[in-house]
């Protein structure tokens, strides 16, 4: 029997885990070593290209979001799950970053993705709706634009890009490859250290539309946990509350 050509969804997934796996050693961990002087600033260098390789990771992580979207039989348990591991992700996302329980000043992206959950409901209303094109496009600026400040004012990881990139990446229906660099584009334009993301481009424009390996809690609950794995080893090396947030 002819296998399936291309990367499954659960392959994008598995790839955007090691992407952000990679990201976080060097932002939690390494750059702790950095500050306490155990590593050169020579070796500061390969903590920006191992935030570089991290930067594939959200994209794809969009992409992801609005298949789920797309194909999920009740929107509402999809955004109640989000929240659910946002909340509970929030606690080791907060430990890890800052060594404090609660920080207010940055909530963690499971966050923004529930925002940007939220907006693709809107816009998916305003889809259905018989409007005028020139008043479905005005409606869907609306919804975008709130839920981008929404994103904003609660200092979620991506903030304002990443509910831009979501949405991009929906309302433009055909080509994988195009909507992904569109969405790219708005991260890109809120940081240009997010160029690297355009590697993400050619993993998606090869996705074959199967699900693959049925994990879905598995990769919610690898956020959490690997955040609080690295916590507890800047902890066990005496690292543990210092705060990598300006860094």
């Amino acid at each position: 029997m002819e296998q399936n050509k291309g990367l499954t969804g659960s392959t994008l997934k598995i790839i955007a885990m090691a992407s952000m796996l990679i990201d976080h050693v060097a932002a939690i961990l390494m750059t702790r070593m950095y500050i306490t002087g155990g590593l050169s600033y020579e070796l500061y260098n390969v903590i920006l290209i191992l935030r570089l390789v991290g930067r594939i990771a959200f994209p794809i992580y969009c992409f992801l979001l609005v298949e789920g979207f797309t194909r999920t039989k009740d929107v509402r348990k999809y955004l109640l799950r989000m929240l659910a591991f946002a909340l509970i992700t929030e606690i080791p996302f907060d430990l890890a970053l800052t060594g404090k329980v609660m920080n207010f000043h940055y909530q963690n992206v499971m966050f923004t993705m529930a925002i940007g959950l939220v907006a693709l409901y809107g816009l998916k209303t305003i889809e259905e709706k018989a409007f005028s094109k020139g008043m479905q496009l005005l409606l869907q600026i609306v919804v975008v634009s709130l839920a981008a400040v929404i994103a904003t004012l609660c200092k979620t990881d991506y903030s304002w890009s990443g509910i831009v990139c979501i949405c991009a990446i929906y309302l433009l229906k055909k080509s994988n490859v195009r909507k992904m660099l569109l969405g790219n584009a708005a991260l890109i334009l809120a940081s240009t250290l997010e160029v690297t993301a355009l590697i993400s481009v050619p993993l998606v424009g090869a996705y074959n539309g199967k699900r693959g390996m049925k994990l879905k809690y598995f990769f919610y609950a690898f956020y959490p946990v690997h955040l609080l794995i690295l916590h507890i080893i800047c902890v066990l090396m005496g690292m543990g509350d210092i705060s990598t947030l300006q860094y």
